[in-house]
């Protein structure tokens, strides 16, 4: 069988910013026949999420993330549909999801690998399991719950660096779900900034581009920062440290500001910063979300609930063509998470396309077929 696939065609180099050449869009085959215990599996929904700029690396610094090899096909969070099934857990029609699903428009797969997915949970949305009701909503919510130490009737104030982001704009909301009575996004541009306010249900939000974030921070923030949700490292964030309360918390989600660099994760704070974070007990530990998969059909069905409740508002872009995945990475590292990757495109699926989903995550669902 003739398939369309992408591999990873040359590295950047760890310091180094990708570019499209990066990929290389190319013909294969795979089997017309599957074996006992396979699924071939139509590709409808790829993801692609800034931990991918760690996999184009020899080495990612992480232990448990791997890196892409040259010239093999690259994979990540994805979505499709049963083409015909060997597994007794999957049948002809199914929609299921995997972390390692190739980036190809065909694929033969291990049903051991797949989790099989309810649409009803998300109103048939699908591409919201790689998005809000996957990985990226569990990490806003656990990171939130587990690390941010949000309560209610605690009068928290919550600043998310990276707030147009997928998960920031998840994070924020989530936030003030959880009891926080104060919620400040820092995103790039106006609109954002607007887009946060008007739809996302924050209090205020400030771009970082125009005028003193210090300042701005400290008008919208007069009782202090209690709860930091970062996403982006770097500048911003020691501004943000800065300026938070005793026995405050930092959500360590990301530091993309720092991923085009050769530095650790996460990337040690100025000196002048990690004194003020250790005067004032302020926590600030790396988060993974793959270590609180115990609570992960609770969130999910609770992420799915304020979903349709409408309490959470979801923006994505769906682009079609497997052709077009490099430049969507490149957007993540050049345009530094812009809010236009959020915004809601009606899609269609057409031979020999699929659609790319432009959002961070993936995720599995266990125990919810019956549901």
């Amino acid at each position: 069988m003739i398939i369309q696939r992408v591999v990873l065609n040359s590295r950047p180099g760890k310091n180094g910013v990708p570019v499209a050449e990066n990929f290389r869009l190319e013909q294969s085959t795979i089997s017309d026949t599957i074996q006992d215990g396979q699924v071939c599996v139509r590709t409808l929904y790829l993801s692609v999420d800034p931990y991918m700029r760690c996999r184009m690396n020899e080495d990612t610094g992480s232990d448990y993330l791997l890196p892409w090899q040259l010239s093999e096909v690259a994979d990540g969070g994805g979505i499709g549909v049963v083409e015909e099934s060997k597994h007794n857990n999957f049948a002809k029609g199914d929609f299921v999801t995997s972390f390692n699903w190739p980036w190809q428009t065909m694929a033969i797969l291990d049903g051991g690998l797949l989790q099989k997915l309810v649409p009803q949970l998300v109103d048939g949305r699908l591409s919201f399991f790689l998005g809000a009701a996957g990985i990226t909503g569990l990490t806003a919510l656990l990171g939130i719950k587990e690390k941010g130490h949000v309560s209610a009737g605690a009068n928290q104030t919550m600043v998310v660096s990276g707030a147009a982001g997928a998960c920031g704009s998840l994070a924020g909301q989530i936030g003030r779900l959880e009891g926080c009575t104060r919620v400040v996004g820092i995103a790039g541009t106006d609109e954002k900034c607007s887009i946060l306010i008007s739809e996302m249900g924050f209090d205020a939000a400030i771009n970082y581009k125009k005028g003193h974030v210090a300042e701005q921070l400290r008008e919208l923030c007069p009782g202090g920062v209690d709860v930091y949700f970062d996403n982006v490292g770097g500048d911003i964030s020691d501004t943000v440290i800065s300026q938070m309360n005793q026995n405050s918390h930092i959500v360590l989600c990301g530091q993309i500001s720092q991923y085009n660099k050769d530095v650790p994760y996460p990337p040690p704070l100025p000196p002048e910063v990690e004194k003020i974070q250790k005067e004032r007990n302020i926590t600030r530990e790396r988060f993974l979300v793959l270590n609180y998969m115990d609570k992960q059909e609770a969130s999910i069905l609770q992420l799915c609930q304020w979903i349709k409740e409408g309490k959470l508002k979801v923006r994505e872009t769906v682009v079609e063509g497997l052709e077009n995945i490099g430049g969507k990475i490149l957007d993540y590292f050049l345009r530094f998470l812009p809010f236009s990757k959020n915004n809601l495109i009606k899609y269609s699926i057409s031979k020999g396309q699929l659609p790319l989903l432009s959002k961070a995550c993936f995720q599995y669902y266990n125990k919810m077929k019956s549901r």
